[in-house]
């Protein structure tokens, strides 16, 4: 029970905090998106502390696939949302939903360190890279995204994966290249469900 009160608490008082920063024109628009973004994923290492099975930990992150998708629907958390109702808006979603099969998998199986990986890696680099493209990328690769945003997608996974694999550098380097590549070209939000499986599963497999 104490696992769940922790978990609640923690993302609210990360929703408080961005919606407080907000109010207080420290943060605007996508800048109090992505300090959530960055933010909540630190509830994986809290989870890995607190929870004990797979089941039990993943409820946390599903009941925010229904909580984000009514946000979404009815811009009940306006720190979070868009203001424009668009299946881009549907990140929120996607990363619940990326979150949950991740932890479910992670829990289940014993992979916590492949799972920590891919969720920092979503969290921070996915996060910073929209960030600094947005604020200082000049040059597109393809759509929206930046050479600025993706050198920083790639510099974020690989240090958090060297940190989390310091042996395993070329196989870290093989999954941030392609995080990076994968990032570069799903649209639409949907790349909070892609970069993190596919982080998470060759991670699984070659780490």
């Amino acid at each position: 029970m104490m696992a769940f009160i922790y978990s609640y608490a923690f993302i609210l008082a990360v929703l408080i905090v961005a919606t407080l920063l907000e109010k207080a024109g420290l943060l605007r628009g996508e800048g109090s998106r992505k300090f959530i973004h960055i933010a909540v994923a630190h509830w994986f290492i809290l989870a890995i502390h607190t929870f004990e099975g797979a089941y039990a930990a993943s409820i946390v992150p599903f009941s925010f696939i229904i909580l984000n998708g009514l946000s979404w629907r009815f811009k009940l958390v306006r720190a979070m949302e868009r203001t424009e109702q668009d299946n881009e808006g549907l990140g929120t979603v996607y990363y619940a939903l990326s979150l949950t099969i991740i932890t479910f998998i992670a829990f289940r199986y014993d992979y916590l360190d492949a799972g920590l990986f891919a969720i920092l890696a979503m969290g921070y680099g996915d996060g910073l890279s929209a960030l600094t493209g947005k604020h200082f990328g000049k040059k597109t690769v393809y759509r929206k995204k930046t050479y600025v945003g993706s050198s920083v997608m790639l510099v974020f996974t690989l240090a958090i994966g060297f940190i989390l694999f310091p042996t395993q550098i070329g196989s870290v380097l093989l999954i941030a290249l392609g995080a990076t590549a994968l990032e570069m070209f799903t649209k639409n939000g949907f790349d909070n469900l892609s970069v993190p499986l596919f982080i998470f599963f060759l991670s699984v497999v070659i780490l």
